[in-house]
């Protein structure tokens, strides 16, 4: 039997112009995609990431996986599991169809019900090691939130120097560890952060 994988949960996204201009202003775009890879590298070979597919992060998901397969990694979608709202399904980028493990659930027809009820099940995923918060907009201030609550042992690091959300929920819960703030060495980060605890 296969050895169970610890989970690690992906809160991140790229924010949008249109939407609250506040996330716009701090927002790192290279530092959150830097971050997304650097953690899906780390993850990869030990943990499995869970993450809501926001469709500016699945596709940066996909390309280390793709990576990962053509280099021989075996068995590398096990290390992966995607939960979406049907709610959005018109709004899905192309890379869901290359992941095995999606779980899609279905829509209550309002937004914020649907993603209550696809973060709730998200969260009901077993024990997970770890929460990583980069980038983002709403979602990820929520997510953080409701992850907090429903896995109060897990570690939480919200990346603040990629900017956005990650970099006020690290200002409001008054995380006291500049490295998150001030440290772009990310694959470094979170090796420490993930592997040597």
């Amino acid at each position: 039997m296969a050895e169970e994988l610890e989970n690690i949960f992906l809160s991140a996204s790229i924010p949008m112009a249109e939407r609250d201009p506040k996330y716009i202003e701090s927002a790192d775009v290279i530092a959150i995609r830097d971050a997304v890879t650097a953690l899906v590298e780390v993850v990869i070979p030990k943990f499995r990431l869970i993450w809501g597919g926001h469709p500016s992060i699945t596709p940066l998901v996909y390309q280390v996986v793709l990576k990962k397969e053509q280099e021989g990694e075996r068995l590398i979608q096990r290390h992966v599991k995607l939960y979406q709202s049907r709610f959005f399904e018109r709004f899905f980028p192309p890379d869901n169809n290359q992941f095995e493990n999606v779980t899609l659930i279905e829509s209550t027809g309002e937004r914020e019900s649907s993603l209550l009820e696809m973060r709730t099940r998200m969260f009901h995923h077993g024990r997970y090691k770890a929460g990583i918060f980069i980038g983002g907009m709403e979602g990820v201030e929520d997510e953080f939130d409701l992850f907090r609550e429903y896995h109060p042992e897990a570690r939480l690091i919200p990346v603040a120097s990629s900017g956005a959300a990650a970099e006020m929920i690290y200002r409001k819960v008054e995380f006291n560890d500049h490295r998150l703030l001030d440290d772009y060495s990310y694959f470094s980060l979170f090796k420490d952060y993930l592997l040597d605890q």
